[in-house]
């Protein structure tokens, strides 16, 4: 009996599978931090964003210079957290979010 490997078959699905995973929770992860950053123009709100780094990583971050300041504080002022917080106090969450998407294939 011979048999035919779908290994290649099975990489794909797993591979789609991850990345839509990691789209949903980049999106996700996004929307907690516009929800927990603080607001005085909008700018800092409105320049988060997520995108796929590399196939196992999704990023969510703002490219405004002042964001670091406001996320980590000074000396001058507390910290804010808005990203950390959207990205690990939500690890449940995320985690389902990936075993499902693995067992949709």
């Amino acid at each position: 009996m011979a048999f035919t490997s779908n290994r290649a078959a099975v990489l794909s699905a797993l591979g789609g599978a991850k990345a839509r995973a990691l789209e949903i929770i980049g999106g996700m992860a996004e929307t907690y931090a516009k929800q927990l950053c603080p607001v005085d123009t909008g700018r800092l709100r409105n320049s988060i964003t997520h995108a796929q780094q590399d196939e196992n990583t999704e990023v969510i971050g703002t490219n405004v210079k002042y964001a670091p300041f406001v996320e980590l504080g000074t000396i001058h002022m507390s910290a804010r957290p808005y990203l950390r917080p959207a990205a690990d106090g939500h690890g449940a969450e995320y985690r389902a979010i990936l075993e499902n998407e693995l067992r949709k294939g």
